[in-house]
């Protein structure tokens, strides 16, 4: 419980990168002890959603823009693999599942909610990687989502939500046809457009930052 409330904080963006996470806080919300709180937030921690400074104590974490392309090459190969290794296991139930996903996504975009839409786009992945076949990719895109979606995500793009829920129903068509190594390839192009997307928007950003210096 303690686990998955400080996950929701920084995936809602209700904790920023650099915030910290107090036990004593979290003590509060949750009513139960610190004991719990300290246990999650060194599991948390282990797995990128946290750091652990010296006299500051668990902060949330974040990436640099260095490490963006890294990271996003990653969930796509990871991500792949996990439709690789897990299709016996997508079936007319869990894709019942995936299409509930879309069909909150859409009504998110239409309510321009970045915040809601970047916790169901976490939920998408995972749902392609939730298999028995693929726990440990479940386990990494997890790592690896908490280093992103957390600092970025489509709070900054909210103009890339519609985009990669188009990309989102492809992969869906893909697996319901039964065209596994096509829907592999599809999540690597789609965390690809991700990378892209995120990079141009940082660099415009940049970009403006100095503009208005130099003013």
């Amino acid at each position: 419980m303690a686990r998955r409330h400080i996950q929701k904080l920084i995936i809602t963006k209700v904790v920023k990168p650099g915030d910290r996470i107090t036990t004593r806080a979290m003590s509060e919300a949750l009513g139960i002890s610190e004991t719990p709180i300290r246990e999650a937030i060194r599991s948390l921690a282990a797995e990128g959603w946290l750091e652990i400074e010296t006299h500051v104590g668990a902060i949330v974490a974040s990436a640099g823009t260095d490490q963006l392309r890294e990271i996003y090459a990653l969930r796509g190969r990871i991500g792949a693999l996990a439709i690789e290794l897990g299709w016996p296991d997508f079936d007319a139930a869990r894709l019942a599942v995936i299409d509930e996903n879309i069909t909150a996504s859409d009504t998110a975009i239409k309510a321009n909610d970045a915040a809601a839409y970047t916790q169901l786009n976490h939920d998408f992945h995972a749902l392609l990687c939730s298999s028995p076949h693929s726990q440990w990719c479940l386990r990494l895109l997890t790592n690896l989502t908490a280093m992103t979606s957390v600092t970025f995500g489509f709070v900054i793009l909210p103009d890339r939500m519609a985009a990669s829920l188009v990309e989102h129903r492809t992969i869906r068509d893909a697996i319901q046809a039964g065209n596994m190594a096509e829907a592999a390839n599809l999540v690597i192009e789609h965390e690809q457009a991700g990378y892209r997307a995120l990079v141009g928007e940082i660099e415009e950003n940049e970009r403006q930052a100095r503009e208005q210096a130099a003013v």
